[in-house]
């Protein structure tokens, strides 16, 4: 009597956030040699290539549903590579094992696993269970990195997404992502915001940018790059427990940053108020009117420029100039001196956040000086390979060009760390003739102002009549 083959089928997947021990290869590999090991006639393997290992809607596992549903009691084997490759979704993998074995009498194994173990064994249960458990632990690790991965680029000053209109993605030195402006596309951004502050209506800007190569120019397009910060040369870093803040880009400006809050403020938007770079408007969020409403901030529009004001979100009609306003609480603040012990206090404080401040940036800055050297060298081969003709012009041309935008990225952060070290020794010298709360808040950060502010003057700060009381 000829003896009855045990039949299988395999199933590989890979997302694109795997690494190579889990390549399609090296499963299919796997599946084979331990359906040859076992007496096993495989007879058909099915692939997802770059799908989520979180649910089972994925194409081809339907298609492998749909054939053992139609071959139900030929097939006896699913076998996989590993339990991760079936799914790191703990719950819904040992329910999917459970369903296959119940309605198609299919035993699910993986290639680590012996072809006779007792799949209804508690033991077994549990070891699959655990093995699940920790490639979802896995999976939570990757998603975590890879946002953590994000967050920190987008912290360095780094545009993580497409290219919006006006630039183009393009690589540095250690191929990582950067945006380069696409001078034509930039102007076209240029003139938006240029006739936006001048007052021109979103439908003439709409019928302009059109024209000029602007796809999907409708009015919410207008308004989407109106509020893009990364035309200012900015990043927007989100948060969940406060207002966002912006983080100096690394890529060239295509707009000047005070038109783009300029734009803002026209457009009636709120947000970037909370963490405007600048700090044009210290008071707003803490300053009252003598009505006990709060008094906002913007710009009022002159013959010839803009100017900053507060005003009362009660009492709209009265704008008040910013600088006159600034000028007058400064004064006040003045009249609140420090003791020998708080001035000492502080003086010490500083000098312990100087020396560290100074000796991250001195590392920095010797950094920034080696990369440069090391492109200056690449630069001087290039000449020497092009009088060889070991490359061509236009891969002279491309390289140059190159070289040249990653020595243009390191000057700037150069430069910023320069300023930055510069900037702390200022502050030395100023901490050791600090002598009242305003010299404190002069110093300060945004939220640090405000933070004093609510501290000297309890329960709040309010003007009125020409004087803060």
């Amino acid at each position: 009597m000829k003896k009855l083959l045990n039949i299988a089928i395999g199933y590989r997947r890979i997302s694109g956030k795997d690494q190579s021990k889990y390549s399609l290869a090296h499963q299919e590999e796997a599946i084979r040699n331990y359906c040859n090991q076992n007496g096993l006639l495989l007879s058909a393997i099915f692939t997802d290539n770059g799908e989520s290992s979180g649910t089972f809607d994925r194409p081809n596992y339907k298609a492998l549903e749909r054939f053992m549903k139609k071959h139900t009691g030929k097939v006896q084997y699913l076998i996989v590579m590993s339990h991760d490759r079936f799914s790191r979704n703990l719950a819904e993998a040992l329910m999917k094992i459970e369903d296959l074995q119940s309605s198609f009498q299919i035993k699910v194994l993986a290639t680590n696993e012996d072809i006779n173990i007792d799949v209804y064994d508690p033991l077994v249960f549990v070891q699959r269970a655990f093995s699940y458990l920790m490639a979802n632990q896995e999976l939570l690790q990757i998603r975590k990195r890879a946002k953590e991965s994000i967050h920190y680029a987008r912290l360095s000053g780094r545009y993580v997404n497409n290219a919006p209109f006006g630039y183009i993605n393009g690589r540095d030195r250690h191929n990582k992502g950067i945006l380069i402006v696409d001078e034509e596309k930039a102007e076209v951004i240029r003139i938006i915001y240029k006739w936006f502050l001048e007052g021109w209506s979103i439908k003439e800007i709409q019928y302009y940018a059109r024209r000029n190569g602007l796809k999907n120019s409708g009015h919410s397009t207008i308004q989407r790059i109106l509020s893009n910060c990364t035309y200012a040369g900015l990043i927007k870093i989100s948060s969940q427990s406060g207002p966002a803040k912006y983080v100096r880009g690394i890529h060239q400006p295509i707009i000047r940053e005070s038109d783009f809050w300029l734009a803002q403020e026209k457009k009636g938007s709120h947000k970037p108020s909370k963490s405007q770079p600048g700090e044009l408007f210290p008071l707003r969020g803490v300053l009252k009117c003598w009505c006990g409403k709060s008094m906002t901030a913007g710009y009022s529009k002159g013959k010839k420029k803009y100017y900053p004001y507060y005003r009362c979100i009660e009492h709209t009609g009265t704008n008040i100039p910013a600088d006159k306003l600034h000028a007058e609480f400064k004064e006040l603040l003045h009249t609140f001196k420090l003791s020998n012990n708080q001035k000492e206090a502080i003086a010490a404080k500083a000098e312990f956040l100087l020396g560290k401040t100074l000796q991250d940036q001195k590392s920095i800055i010797e950094a920034r000086l080696k990369q440069r050297a090391d492109i200056e060298r690449k630069l001087n081969n290039l000449d020497e390979l092009l009088l060889e003709k070991q490359i061509d012009g236009a891969t002279f041309d491309r390289l140059k060009s190159r070289l040249h935008e990653d020595i243009h990225v390191l000057d700037n952060s150069y430069h910023e760390s320069v300023n930055m070290s510069q900037k702390w020794l200022e502050l030395e010298k100023i901490l050791f003739k600090t002598n009242t709360m305003r010299d404190v808040f002069e110093m300060a950060t945004l939220a640090n102002k405000h933070s004093l502010i609510r501290k000297l003057f309890r329960p709040q700060l309010v003007y009125t009549d020409g004087k803060f009381i």
